[in-house]
């Protein structure tokens, strides 16, 4: 006997904060939104219930103008009429980090819980693609089920659900694995997350409504409970859904209709789901559809964001907390309030709207402007934590050396031993205002004296080659937590010079000293092997006449060549998707001369500049601005390029440093133009069938080719840290910050990586026309990247080609994290010279995060495993800690673990698991801060 159906109606709205409208008139909408929803929940009994969609910043949003509603919204929270988390918002999942993801989520349930009842579901509504880990990520937060609305097909061609084969599910009902084996049952909004809006409580409209909504959801369902979303974008509350209910009973008697929500309904779906439901495995990015409407180019929009985007997340995740970290393990207290603060703030960015850069000027203006915020709540964190660390060290030494030497701490707050070229920003002399000397006498007494005698020297004594800069004086100030502030002039120099093997999450001293006759400070071979070309022990870079390089890895002879071309295409797109502009074809810098010149020569560090100037046209041609007026689909746009033309000049720093394993390139240029893309290409070289990129904890293989559905000629992907194409025991590897957009260009084996720089475009795109000028990015823009070519050790063991690039993975995420800097005086300390705060080991391992857990005060570490086979994780205690739990993403006391008889940590990781520890200080009571 067949089954009777259930239609389950879950009321939400999809509450974009900030998107066709500035952030303050969605707000406004959203305040008569929430007053209206708890009016109706104190006037209808059988209102049952409302979803939040998922996020709790919309309660500080709301809140923030209707205090006096709060005690009427607990009540309804915890009356389970209103649900709430599990995220602080719905953000953008690949465009934001791993951690700030797990932030996400570790702020939403500490939010929630404030309210009594989180909501446990995996809420995806309308993710531009959803990342593989995150059945992981949802498991270890106690989470069982996933909803989305993107990232995966489920039937074929005309709701075709024969052919499983070809489609990655024949159901809007599947089983979704993460790369480490975790499943959450997931569910697809076939329909949309709107297939239940504004339902017709007029008889005949709700007859006609029904029979079609009743088939259109029967297609796709694998049980009969179907799911019916009373809501969409910005969706006001449908006061009269109580009647609407009850006039579709009537209509259709054999059919039971609820007031759901997703516990109830979820419920009811896992009694039923068959057997045999499909098993989808790691990243949902729609790759089975036509390729127009995956919407990743979003991560090329607005490039300008997501740099700075790259910059906060990485100052906050990779050096304020660790820094604070350090300091709390010797007594310092953790900031809890501020970190809190400063990822709430930059989290505010992080909404897919908002950070994929398809939102209107306004919007972006106002991110910009959060960025900063966010910034520079974390460099005061970070200041105040390095000072705390350089009272620590033992600086007394370098008095042997001179007795008014000038120590500083050169810090890595990275997973790994580093060594690279830095420059440090430092004082020689200065004398406070308070001082009594009259105001011209200090400033002359600042300026004089040579600082021509300064010599570097390292913790044993070495002396250090190095560049010096004098800036001459300088004006500053003290903030003394005790007195009012304390103005002076300062004489600074600036130095540069390559600081080698910095310890892991650690620091390593150096010291100015004043040495008569210090003698020459640039020894050694230069790094400048011919005319524009550059050795060092691991690689050889050749700039040729049109700008592109030779790059030859050395260990094994495998040569690069035209790295580093410039190519410049139309685009008459908008900020979701890139199209090429009607008969173009791309323009590059093959083969047209550059001015070419060594900027650098020292004894550790060479750099050429490379500049160009590139003829291109000056934006799209007229009939652009007609298409998108009469909002002509972009598909179907026939714009060319303009005849009129620009000169676009773009330099180039390629830097070889003399221990560097990559070749560093820093690309200026000032946009002027409209309407285009601009890109760097690295030809491989390599004929192999996938590629690696670096995503949410973990780095997944993909394929060279598009599915068979695939009609796109683009195929872009997202990235954050790097993009890997490997095979045969060599790779190459382009490392970039804060560009998150690239492409693997096919033909004649070659296998181009192409990275996006700038994509300027002048429409939101859409369901309207929204002219967005600023998307046009006029303006200077500099961008980074990092070129590591990688070979396999000779006679190691085979693996995969991911696993024999760990050295090459492990440079591209130092490649992210700033130096740190901090000088001090000559004084006494508790620690060594060169100190490591947390020393671990452990092969194709990446480290994540060094922080304190609000909830007891232990100290959290977390990595993640980048192969397919079980790791083993080595780790120490850190300093003043004595008791080690399994945790996780949730920062949650798990399991507690034991050391060996050498007092290490061995915790096995399997493929692709994401470990957290906690350490518990020594001085703490279990349970108690």
């Amino acid at each position: 006997m067949t089954q009777s159906r259930t239609v389950h109606i879950i009321s939400h709205t999809h509450w974009d904060r900030e998107w066709y409208l500035p952030y303050e008139k969605h707000h406004v909408l959203m305040i008569k939104l929430m007053d209206t929803l708890i009016d109706t929940l104190e006037r209808d009994a059988h209102y049952r219930s409302f979803h939040l969609d998922g996020q709790t910043i919309i309660l500080d949003d709301y809140l923030q103008i209707r205090p006096e509603k709060k005690e009427k919204l607990e009540r309804f929270i915890r009356d389970g009429r209103i649900h709430i988390g599990p995220w602080y918002v719905l953000q953008d999942e690949f465009l934001t980090s791993s951690e700030a993801n797990v932030r996400n989520l570790l702020i939403g349930h500490r939010d929630a819980k404030a309210y009594g009842v989180i909501s446990k579901l995996g809420y995806f509504p309308d993710s531009f693609g959803n990342m593989g880990q995150a059945p992981q990520l949802l498991r270890q937060a106690g989470i069982e089920h996933a909803v989305f609305g993107r990232g995966v097909k489920p039937t074929g061609f005309n709701n075709e659900v024969s052919d499983v084969s070809a489609y990655e599910s024949p159901y809007s009902e599947m089983w979704w694995e993460a790369p480490d084996g975790s499943k959450v049952l997931g569910i697809l909004f076939a329909n949309w997350y709107s297939n239940g809006n504004e339902i017709p409580a007029e008889p005949s409209a709700a007859a006609a409504y029904w029979t079609r909504k009743l088939a259109d959801a029967s297609k796709y369902a694998s049980t009969p409970h179907l799911l019916f979303m009373n809501g969409c974008d910005h969706q006001p509350v449908q006061t009269n859904l109580t009647e609407a209910i009850r006039v579709a009973e009537e209509i259709f008697p054999e059919i039971t209709f609820v007031h759901s929500n997703f516990d109830d309904y979820l419920k009811e779906v896992e009694c039923s789901i068959p057997g045999d439901l499909s098993v989808i495995r790691g990243e949902l990015r729609s790759q089975h559809t036509d390729g127009w409407s995956t919407l990743v180019n979003t991560a090329s929009s607005r490039v300008y964001m997501k740099q700075k985007n790259q910059q906060c997340q990485t100052y906050l995740e990779k050096v304020a907390e660790p820094l604070a970290a350090m300091a709390y393990l010797h007594g310092q207290d953790y900031p809890h309030h501020l970190f809190n603060y400063a990822w709430k703030t930059l989290m505010q960015n992080h909404p897919h709207d908002s950070i994929c850069g398809c939102s209107v000027d306004e919007v972006h203006a106002e991110m910009m402007t959060r960025f900063a915020k966010s910034r520079h709540v974390a460099e005061s964190i970070a200041e105040g934590s390095l000072a705390a660390i350089a009272e620590l060290a033992d600086t007394s030494t370098f008095a042997e050396y001179d007795a008014e030497a000038v120590p500083f701490l050169v810090t890595n707050t990275t997973g790994w031993e580093r060594t690279g070229v830095l420059s440090a920003t430092l004082e020689v002399k200065r004398i406070y205002f308070r001082s009594g000397m009259e105001f011209q006498a200090m400033k002359q007494e600042v300026k004089q004296g040579s600082v021509d005698d300064f010599v570097l020297v390292d913790a044993e004594g070495q002396s250090i080659p190095f560049v010096m800069e004098d800036l001459g004086i300088q004006f500053g100030y003290d903030l003394p937590d005790d007195q009012f502030r304390q103005p002076y002039f300062a004489r600074s120099i600036r130095v540069t010079f390559e600081a080698s093997q910095v310890p892991a999450l650690g620091y390593r001293a150096y010291g100015l000293v004043r040495q008569e006759a210090a003698g020459s400070k640039l020894l050694g071979e230069s790094l400048m092997a011919g005319q524009y070309k550059m050795v060092n022990e691991f690689l050889a870079v050749q700039v040729e006449q049109d700008g592109t390089l030779t790059v030859t890895e050395k260990s094994s002879g495998a040569v690069y060549k035209e790295l580093c071309k410039y190519e410049d295409t139309g685009d008459i797109g908008n900020e979701y998707m890139y199209r090429q502009a009607y008969g173009s074809t791309p323009l590059t810098t093959k083969g047209t001369p550059a001015i070419i010149r060594v900027l650098e020569d020292t004894l550790w560090r060479a750099s050429i500049e490379i500049a160009h100037e590139i003829s291109i046209p000056s934006s799209a041609e007229e009939s652009l601005e007609m298409e998108q007026k009469e909002l002509v689909w972009f598909t179907g746009r026939k714009s060319g390029r303009s005849c009129d033309h620009l000169v676009m000049r773009i330099q180039t720093r390629v830097s070889l440093e003399r221990h560097g394993k990559g070749i560093d390139i820093e690309s200026t240029f000032h946009n002027q133009a409209k309407d285009h893309r601009l890109r760097m290409l690295f030809p491989t070289g390599l004929d192999v069938a996938t590629h690696f990129a670096d995503s949410i904890f973990e780095v997944p293989e993909r394929g060279n080719t598009p599915a068979d559905e695939w009609r796109n000629p683009s195929n872009c992907h997202h990235q954050q840290a790097f993009v890997t194409v490997a095979g045969a025991g060599q790779g190459l590897t382009i490392a970039n910050q804060g560009l998150n957009e690239y492409e693997i260009i096919q033909g004649h084996g070659t296998n181009t990586i192409a990275v996006t720089l700038l994509r300027a475009v002048g429409e939101l795109g859409d369901w309207g026309y929204f002219p967005t000028p600023e998307a046009q990015c006029i303006g200077e823009h500099t961008v980074k990247l990092r070129i590591i070519p990688h070979t396999k050790d000779e006679g190691a063991e085979a693996t995969s080609p991911l696993a024999d690039a760990y050295d090459t993975i492990t440079q591209a995420y130092q490649f992210q994290v700033p130096w740190m800097i901090q000088q001090t005086d000559l004084h006494q300390g508790n620690l060594p010279l060169s100190h490591s705060f947390a020393i671990w080991e452990g092969k194709s391992l990446a480290f994540s995060t060094m922080k304190v857990a609000e909830e007891m005060g232990d100290v959290v570490m977390r990595w993640y495993n980048l192969c397919s086979e079980r790791q083993e994780l080595t780790v120490a205690y850190p300093q003043s800690c004595n008791k080690a739990y399994r945790s996780d993403i949730l920062e949650r006391r798990n399991e507690q673990l034991s050391a060996n008889a050498s007092h290490l940590l061995q915790v096995l990781i399997r493929p692709a698991e994401i470990m957290t520890l906690r350490f518990a200080r020594s001085s703490e009571e279990e349970g108690c801060l």
